[in-house]
């Protein structure tokens, strides 16, 4: 048996989120179709986390426990053969045998797109989300610094969360506006985990502050509430994109 341990892309657009649904229509049934396609074997794969519906991946992680001998060096292309277009393996390589995508994953970092142009891009209008109006992006900043370290998120989770605790370190936080897309902001944070809807709902927050509806010194206050009214709305999905993970 061996421990395949793939990266993987994905355009989230068309799918149910990441995680297997019985109506199917998800990244995991889509990948997990794909390998039985190949191997001839029932696995089921296991992720660095979720995504929703609609979220993307620039590098999702995922292993699997397959006793297939196909070699490794065309692993990756023999399952691209079998995915749709917007779902591609970028990686596949050989892990200890114990390894599991989900426990061992030290840090995540998502990055969530805001295009503030008066008009959006047609060709990134699923990756982005547009914002016509003009936005403090100094305040949205200094907000989001705010969030830095070890924290209960529980202003920032979904009130469906079924998590034993809702402590969570935040490493880094920052927004960068793009140099080459005028008016493209990109909102990075890394932690070594996330509860549900929390970057959304963080996003959503910022985008108050940066419109002026709430101001920056707001947001230790909504945190230290841990209460998920006093936070913002959820952002819409299509802007958030999981973009790194580190074991």
């Amino acid at each position: 048996m061996r421990n395949i341990v793939m990266t993987v892309c994905y355009d989230g657009t068309a799918y149910y989120g990441f995680q297997s649904q019985p109506g199917g229509n998800t990244i995991q049934d889509r990948l997990e179709a794909a390998i039985g396609q190949l191997t001839g074997e029932n696995v089921i794969i296991t992720s660095s986390g979720r995504t929703d519906a609609g979220v993307h991946a620039r590098a999702q992680i995922v292993n699997v426990i397959t006793a297939s001998s196909i070699p490794l060096e065309r692993w990756a292309f023999a399952l691209n053969s079998r995915l749709p277009p917007d779902i591609r393996i970028l990686e596949a390589r050989m892990a200890d045998p114990d390894f599991h995508a989900r426990r061992w994953a030290k840090r995540k970092t998502y990055r969530y797109t805001i295009n503030n142009n008066r008009i959006p891009d047609v060709f990134q209008r699923h990756l982005q989300f547009h914002h016509p109006t003009p936005l403090d992006v100094e305040a949205m900043r200094h907000a989001l610094r705010t969030l830095v370290g070890e924290h209960d998120f529980t202003s920032f989770c979904s009130v469906k969360s079924t998590k034993p605790s809702h402590v969570r370190t935040i490493y880094e936080a920052d927004i960068v506006q793009e140099p080459q897309s005028p008016g493209v902001i990109h909102i990075y944070i890394t932690g070594n985990g996330f509860l549900q809807h929390m970057v959304r709902i963080i996003v959503g927050t910022l985008l108050q502050i940066g419109e002026g509806k709430r101001s920056a010194s707001e947001m230790s206050g909504i945190l230290a509430a841990k209460n998920r009214s006093r936070a913002g709305p959820t952002a819409m999905p299509h802007g958030l994109m999981l973009w790194d993970v580190v074991y």
